[in-house]
This record gives structure tokens, C-alpha cells and sequence, in this order.
């Protein structure tokens, strides 16, 4: 759920962190989730069941990791506003964020709740996960938003540095590792749209604006991941380059 405008640092060697510990939970999570309707789809409830729980389970784990997180939106929110940029990216990125932190942060007193430290009604329960899922869709449409407009930016930028005429060899050096920079970050403003693209149907579904079954979203969810995959790729060779 974050985006990042700026250069990848170089390759590191991979080693496990919380990141990608929730990277490999979200990937689990949702093979679990279409597996489980598969099998269910089929008539085997039990092993259905099974994964069903297994999904329940990875779910309340990355939750887990998310503890605190919305902080980070909070402080990325008031570091954009008082940023210089184009104003529709200022705006539908301080949205990104305010929706995030609602969303992380009701999310917590769900977790709390699931666990059982903090009991609700289950009237209130239920009211408080559609509040999240709101939250979470609302910061979805404000970085899709977002993307758009930082896509069209990026596009006419290297669109105007390709069209000027370079007399130095130096000033035409400077302006191919300009527009190497720039394909960078139109990567990963690409590479945001696509997951946001594939995750905005989750919360969409939670909160009633269409009906997808399990087995699509855990689809979206694994090609999601793989996009993952193949940006870290794309960026670790960028970055022997």
C-alpha cells in the first residue's frame, strides 16, 4: 500500500525483514483466499475450510505488522503539504495518505478487537471494518489519482528533454542520465497504478460497490505479487547499471 517517487537504492542481498515478511504473508493470504473458494467451488468444505482459516489467520498476522504504521501517513501527509509541486499530485497525495491513516488506524482497533484485548459489540465491529474498508478505498482512488497525473508530468517531461538539440557532448550526457532518471520513476509510478489497480477491488467489494467472489480477488492479489517481483527485478538491474 506504499508508493515511492523517488530512485531504488542499489541491490541489496535479500534477507528477511518485517517488509518482507508481510510481502510473503499478502502473497500466502491471497493464494489462500482463492484456494479456498476453489476448493469450496468444487464441494471439498473441509479442505476448504482449512485454507479459509489459514487466510484468516495471515490476515490478522499482517495486521500485526501494521501496528503504528499510521503514523508514517500522518508524517508523509504533512511533509507533502509543505512540499513544492504541482498542486493536483500535493493534493491527491496528502488524500493517499489521510486515507491510509484512517484506514491503519481503525485497522489497529480491529486487530485489537479480533484478539480479544478490546472487545466490541458485534454491531460496532462490523460498523468499524466497513470504516476501514471505506478508508482504505478512499486512499486507493486518491493514488490512482495520483498516478495519473504524476504519469502525464513525467511523460511530457521526457517528451520535451527528447525533442531539444544538444550542441556539447557534456549537456547531452547530462540530459541521458535526466531522462534514465525520469524512466525510473515513471516505473515506479507504473508499477503503483497496476497494484493499485488490482487492490482497489477488495475494499470496493467489502463495502458493496461490486461483488467479486474470493477466487478473482485472490487472483488480483496474485498478480499484484508478481508485479511486485518483477519491479524489484527491473530495479535491482537498474541499479548494477
Amino acid at each position: 500500500m506504499t508508493s515511492s517517487s523517488s530512485l531504488p537504492p542499489k541491490a541489496r542481498p535479500t534477507r528477511f525483514s518485517p517488509n518482507r515478511n508481510a510481502q510473503l504473508y499478502r502473497a500466502l493470504q491471497y493464494f489462500a483466499r482463492f484456494f479456498a473458494w476453489l476448493l469450496l467451488s468444487r464441494g471439498y468444505k473441509i479442505q476448504a475450510a482449512r485454507w479459509d482459516a489459514l487466510k484468516s489467520h495471515l490476515a490478522l498476522g499482517r495486521k500485526l505488522l501494521r501496528l503504528g504504521k499510521f503514523m508514517e501517513n500522518a508524517q508523509a501527509a504533512l511533509r507533502v503539504l509543505s512540499s513544492p509541486g504541482e498542486t493536483g499530485e500535493r493534493v491527491t497525495m496528502i488524500g493517499r495518505h489521510l486515507g491510509y491513516f484512517g484506514y491503519l488506524f481503525l485497522d489497529n482497533i480491529a486487530w485489537a478487537n479480533a484478539i480479544k484485548f478490546y472487545n466490541l459489540q458485534p454491531s460496532t465491529a462490523q460498523k468499524l471494518n466497513k470504516r476501514v474498508m471505506q478508508f482504505w478505498f478512499t486512499g486507493i482512488v486518491f493514488s490512482i489519482a495520483h498516478g495519473l497525473l504524476k504519469a502525464g508530468r513525467l511523460a511530457n517531461e521526457v517528451k520535451k528533454l527528447q525533442n531539444q538539440t544538444w550542441a556539447e557532448k557534456s549537456a547531452e550526457a547530462e540530459r541521458d542520465l535526466k531522462l534514465h532518471d525520469l524512466q525510473l520513476a515513471r516505473e515506479a509510478v507504473r508499477y503503483q497504478f497496476i497494484i493499485d489497480l488490482l487492490d482497489v477491488w477488495i475494499p470496493a467489494t467489502n463495502i458493496g460497490l461490486v461483488n467479486f467472489n474470493d477466487g478473482i480477488l485472490g487472483l488480483f492479489g496474485q498478480v499484484a505479487e508478481r508485479e511486485l517481483l518483477k519491479r524489484c527485478q527491473w530495479f535491482a538491474a537498474a541499479g548494477k547499471k
